[in-house]
């Protein structure tokens, strides 16, 4: 039983954290802005982090930090160094809720932008 708890606590604890990002994929850039015209379109990234499992106990910075990365490790494993964000929204229309979102268009760019 105590194995049970303790695990049950270790798990609880490493699901409230941010998803982590990838190495390199700290280069990527998010943006609100349109990217230069030197850039090519590569496909859409959705990142998210949250569930109706962890939403309570984890906090909404690590929320938005966990969609970032995930937006980023998408577009860094797809060859693009930069994300035009196109949407953002937290969803709480369920029970306890609270889910960050997020969705952009990544872009291979020859000068980061």
């Amino acid at each position: 039983m105590k194995k049970v708890l303790f695990l049950s606590i270790v798990l609880g604890l490493t699901a409230c954290a941010a998803k982590r990002l990838n190495p390199g994929a700290e280069r990527v850039m998010l943006s609100n802005s349109q990217p230069s015209d030197n850039c090519d379109f590569l496909g859409e990234v959705i990142g998210g982090q949250g569930n109706w499992w962890t939403d309570d106990i984890t906090s909404t910075k690590a929320l938005v930090e966990g969609s970032r990365n995930d937006m980023k490790n998408q577009a860094h494993a797809m060859g693009a160094n930069f994300v035009h964000i196109q949407q953002a929204e937290q969803d709480t229309s369920y029970l306890g809720g609270g889910k960050i979102g997020m969705a952009g268009n990544a872009f291979a760019c020859s000068n980061g932008r």
